[in-house]
């Protein structure tokens, strides 16, 4: 019985035109031995599987052919080609830096250095995961590095250059080797599976590459565990039940199932995929994807972004048809959105089921307000209408009339209001809220509302000083206690001053701004009251003493001891200071 070897060692490349997906690299190469522009120090970067160590190989051994064919290809026939391929070549030396990474084994490595080929004409160092080595080996390296003798030749290999200090990389030419794309992949499985005799769906190999991220090397080994699997017929069936991926078929049933907004089609096949296995952060991970893939299928300047086979890639461009790129952008973000949160999420499952209810009501026009981007509607102010009262008669209400202040302002007419109750109402400007009182007043005019409809004659009845206090001391009562005027209005009352104004003294600055803005509803209530609309009502602040125009306690202090010298001695004998 044959030794079975794996894919990804019997089908190497043994040549720069066999090598897949990396062109550019490998025509630089060849031309650099075309030209005898050959590096001393090389460093070849990039993911794994994507062929470092292969070049690194093919390099060696072709610029050590003697007899190179026109396409500058190892010939395979002289005697330095067939020790390398029997693996007994004394010119190539193969380093592994992951277990070999001390100084010692930088040391023994210089000292073979010196050493010059027997047969060929460079000795070359292959030197694999380069990055593995310790700061030291790296150090007792970098001498020998920058000037080997001539006949040396090393290759560094690395899937992490950014491991490698910045004196290494001086030292090389730095190749970066690309991912394998998927077309690439694809037809080399296909190539491997026809010498294998092995008949394979497109549409599985698809996944198989998908799945290897650019690496052939694990495509192939995966490759080698479906024949283990389906045996000489690999079908997209067997691929995904194998490789444990989810089928296009649920992502096509799925984004239809949205477009018509059946939320319970959606959730019962969300359900079906977590009884299969799956985790609900990997079926929305590859939801984003479907949803990117149909997008990119909308276009055809895009349509080569779409890494599936020619059967799937129809159905994608079916489904682009009937999807707008509004929705497919919102179901992206909904997506995208889910997959970000769902790690942090206490209950997993229902993240995903919202996501899912969400992106069936992207197409519904009756409940646009749910989608992702739209912001929620401002919060309105609301303005406090009182009830229309029950149990009172309308009177009229109060034609405008114009007042003596400071500052003129007109007086607009209240709406009715509802009336007071039995207790003493909180006094507030028309259209607020009570902060003091769980009873909301709309007006002054609360306790009056029997007097407030309107009328079309101006009222003009006489009154006296003595009516004019009495309604000062009741407009006073729908004050509220704990205001800022409500000992004010207690202690000042209003001076008449002619039959028709009257006038009030305050003490302050902040005393006239507080009265100016409750002057209409004050000149309202008394108009009602006294059925005058003609009084008008005048401010004015009191002269302060020489005492209280005093800036600060020390002038005071001096003011009130020139009026009284024994205040010194009282301060001096208490010992006292000025606060």
């Amino acid at each position: 019985m044959e030794n079975f070897i794996v894919s990804a060692r019997k089908y190497r490349p043994s040549t720069f035109n066999s090598v897949v997906g990396q062109s550019a690299l490998t025509t630089t190469l060849k031309n650099a031995i075309k030209s005898n522009h050959l590096a001393h120090a090389y460093l070849f970067c990039g993911p794994r599987g994507v062929g470092k160590t292969t070049c690194a190989r093919i390099f060696a051994k072709t610029i050590n052919c003697q007899n190179l064919t026109t396409d500058f290809e190892a010939c395979n026939q002289c005697e330095s080609c067939i020790s390398f391929n029997e693996q007994r070549s004394y010119n190539i030396h193969e380093l592994d830096a992951a277990s070999n990474n001390g100084v010692d084994d930088i040391r023994s490595l210089t000292d073979q250095v010196r050493i010059p080929p027997q047969i060929g004409k460079y000795s070359v160092y292959i030197i694999d995961e380069v990055h593995m080595l310790s700061q030291g080996a790296f150090n007792a390296f970098l001498k020998t590095l920058e000037e080997p003798p001539a006949h040396a030749i090393f290759i560094l290999a690395t899937t992490e250059k950014h491991k490698i200090i910045p004196t290494i990389l001086s030292r090389c030419q730095i190749y970066d080797f690309n991912r394998i794309t998927v077309a690439d992949t694809v037809k080399h499985l296909q190539m491997v599976a026809e010498k294998e005799g092995v008949t394979v769906d497109v549409n599985g190999l698809n996944v198989v590459a998908q799945k290897s991220d650019g690496g052939m090397r694990d495509a192939l080994s995966i490759f080698d565990q479906l024949v283990s699997f389906c045996g000489n017929n690999i079908t997209y069936q067997g691929v995904i039940e194998n490789l444990n991926v989810l089928d296009y078929e649920y992502y096509f049933r799925l984004v239809e199932g949205i477009l018509k907004g059946e939320v319970s089609n959606s959730l019962l096949i969300f359900n079906d995929i977590l009884n299969k296995g799956f985790d609900g952060h990997h079926f929305i991970t590859g939801l984003s994807s479907h949803l990117r893939d149909v997008l990119v299928s909308k276009d055809p300047q895009t349509i080569a972004l779409l890494e599936v086979g020619a059967d799937i890639g129809e159905r994608y461009k079916t489904q682009a048809q009937n999807c707008t790129p509004e929705f497919l952008f919102q179901a992206l973000k909904i997506s995208n959105d889910c997959d970000i949160d769902y790690r942090q999420s206490k209950n997993k499952r229902l993240l995903v089921e919202l996501a899912l209810i969400r992106l069936c009501q992207l197409t519904d026009e009756k409940k646009k307000s749910l989608l992702i981007d739209e912001k929620p509607a401002p919060i309105q102010k609301v303005s406090v209408a009182a009830p229309i009262p029950t149990n009172t008669q309308p009177a009229a209400a109060v034609t405008p009339t114009i007042y003596t202040s400071p500052v003129q302002k007109p007086i607009i007419n209240p709406k009715p209001k509802e009336t007071a109750a039995d207790t003493k109402q909180a006094f507030q400007r028309p259209g607020s809220i009570s902060i003091s009182s769980p009873t909301v007043v709309a007006s002054p005019q609360a306790s009056y509302a029997e007097n407030t409809t309107e009328e079309s004659v101006i009222q003009n009845k006489t009154f006296t000083g003595e009516d004019l206090t009495l309604t000062w001391k009741k407009f006073a009562e729908t004050i509220p206690e704990q205001g800022r005027m409500a000992s004010f209005f207690q202690s000042t009352m209003p001076n008449l001053t002619s039959s028709i104004s009257f006038e009030i003294t305050v003490s302050n600055i902040l005393q006239e701004k507080e009265l100016l803005r409750l002057q209409p509803d004050i000149l309202d209530f008394i108009h009602s009251q006294l059925q005058n609309s003609s009084i008008k009502m005048a401010i004015k602040i009191a002269e302060e003493s020489e005492i209280q125009r005093a800036n600060t306690p020390e002038d005071r202090y001096k003011l009130l001891a020139e009026q009284n010298p024994a205040l010194d001695i009282l301060k001096n004998g208490l010992q006292l200071e000025i606060d």
